[in-house]
């Protein structure tokens, strides 16, 4: 925590006080957050910080940043790191993610390299092979399921501090 912290205020150091008794309210802007060495080059940096952040904003407090962090840690339990993965995923935030939530996530992977007709191709595999309820979309089940079958998960749902 004291190593989150000392990260935190190096961000913004006229910002971050040393001693919260003062002023805990304190947030960092998104801006901040993103430019991090350890998120700087993730396609899915604001989506990860927005869905830590508890204004809605993308402002974090500093129990938000730690918060982050903890997920994204190694130590973090799968159960943990796959609702906040799911969170991730779902850019319409229905709860579900659905194929325009798979294109989004697949544009973002791949640098918008694909062509629509190969992203369509994955969106239609994915769901196919992962909707166990035939709805035509992704629920937290369905997500889950998915995950515990892909032995990577857990090692590239993570960031070093």
């Amino acid at each position: 925590v004291c190593r989150l912290h000392g990260r935190y205020h190096e961000m913004a150091p006229n910002v971050v006080p040393m001693d919260y008794t003062k002023d805990p309210d304190v947030k960092l802007p998104m801006q901040l957050i993103i430019n991090m060495p350890e998120l700087k080059e993730n396609p899915f940096k604001e989506r990860i910080v927005g869905s830590f952040s508890e204004d809605g904003e993308g402002s974090l407090s500093f129990n938000d940043f730690v918060d982050m962090f903890s997920v994204l840690s190694e130590m973090a339990p799968r159960e943990l790191k796959a609702i906040y993965a799911f969170k991730i995923y779902d850019f319409n935030t229905d709860n579900f993610i659905c194929k325009s939530d798979l294109e989004q996530t697949l544009n973002k992977l791949t640098r918008e390299e694909l062509t629509a007709e190969e992203i369509t191709l994955v969106c239609e595999k994915v769901i196919e092979e992962a909707d166990m309820d035939g709805d035509g979309k992704l629920g937290f089940a369905d997500f889950e399921n998915m995950i515990s079958k892909a032995p990577d998960f857990l090692s590239t749902f993570h960031i070093r501090i």
